[in-house]
């Protein structure tokens, strides 16, 4: 029986227990959160052992196999840090860490104590991802990617997190280096890293505050991201990720130099793009065909999912939670390979760096005003 333990009690929390004990042989010992009354309500309300509002106290009376780190992202190295070197493995929450540095360090702990990490990417482990990785890897694309495009669309309102981050000069996501995108674009850089060969890409950013963040007075939580990833190898890839681009797209397009994919988060859709045209008017009408009986394979698709009781939202959480655990007990490789996990960080390092340039060129130019004189 693998004995797992929760350190941070928030909303994500309810997600990480709901999973767990849907996973066969293994139980939550302990919840820990600094404030007390944080842990006891998820104690109470999900069958648990015991909630503690002390890490270490937790660390040495549960004696966990496997912790899972569900705090903010300014505290992930240090709380992982301190349940790698108690002996435990370690599930971090999505952004992994703030840097690569911090990301590099923790890996190389884990190795050298014996254990495994891993990061909270669940989108990519939903049924329609692993739909498509399965193609991919099965050649569908050629000898591999050309091209990429991911899609992160977010809902920014006046209720719920995101009204409360907008509410909140002191909010902690605004004190990350990136503030609200730090918290949140990870999921789709990932998804760019996995099928990304090169490992020092160049990034070029170009991010704002939407106007309609501007008219609420907001002056510091950039909503509007754009990004390129150029390969040294010539493959390419954007990533997008709006607050007011509709529809509020979680999608990521691939494309091969033999055929294309398109997967669609919300809809849990993936669709073959063949790359060979049909000639003359059979372009226009063979292709609508094609197109409809796959959007009925993925509506028949989706409905075995779910009468066979497997189509719960965060389906992909289980599914990395499991294949975490099963290389753990099985001493198998990870599901997400530490490659991945540092390109990640080192894309999101890149964006976050020419963003904080792009701002204080900003505050520069403005308390400089540029002169137009001219001197013989």
């Amino acid at each position: 029986m693998l004995k797992v333990a929760i350190v941070g009690c928030g909303k994500i929390a309810d997600s990480h227990a709901a999973q767990i004990q849907r996973i066969k042989d293994c139980e939550i010992v302990g919840v820990c959160d600094r404030e007390p009354l944080m842990a006891r309500q998820l104690y109470e309300r999900f069958p648990i052992q015991q909630y503690f509002s002390d890490l270490p106290e937790m660390l040495s009376v549960a004696r966990p196999d496997v912790v899972h780190i569900a705090t903010p992202p300014q505290t992930h190295f240090d709380i992982a840090k301190v349940c790698l070197a108690s002996g435990s493995h370690v599930y971090v929450e999505k952004p992994f860490t703030l840097n690569e540095d911090e990301a590099q360090k923790l890996i190389a702990l884990a190795n050298e104590k014996g254990l495994k990490i891993t990061a909270g990417h669940d989108d990519q482990f939903s049924h329609v991802a692993r739909r498509m990785r399965t193609l991919v890897q099965g050649g569908f694309l050629g000898s591999g990617p050309v091209h990429m495009e991911s899609y992160y669309g977010y809902e920014l309102s006046r209720s719920g997190y995101a009204g409360a981050l907008l509410g909140d000069p002191k909010h902690w996501v605004r004190r990350l280096p990136g503030k609200l995108l730090h918290n949140i674009i990870s999921h789709g850089i990932a998804r760019i890293a996995e099928f990304l060969t090169s490992e020092s890409p160049q990034v070029v950013v170009h991010g704002f505050i939407s106007p309609f963040l501007r008219s609420l007075g907001e002056t510091e939580i950039i909503d509007e991201l754009r990004v390129i990833v150029a390969g040294d190898d010539g493959s390419t890839a954007y990533f997008t990720f709006s607050s007011q681009m509709r529809p509020l797209l979680h999608q990521f397009r691939i494309y091969g130099e033999k055929n294309g994919l398109v997967l669609d988060q919300d809809q849990e859709t993936l669709i073959k793009l063949h790359g060979a045209r049909y000639k003359s008017y059979a372009e226009k009408f063979v292709p609508p065909v094609t197109l409809a009986k796959q959007y009925c394979g993925n509506l028949f698709t989706n409905l075995r999912t779910f009468l066979g009781n497997d189509f719960q939202m965060k389906s992909g959480m289980k599914y990395l939670i499991e294949s975490f655990y099963r290389s753990i007990a099985e001493e198998t490789p990870v599901p997400i390979p530490y490659r991945e996990i540092l390109l990640t960080a080192r894309i999101m390092d890149a964006i976050f760096c020419q963003l904080a340039m792009k701002d204080r060129y900003t505050q520069v130019r403005e308390q400089t005003p540029c002169r137009a004189a001219l001197t013989n």
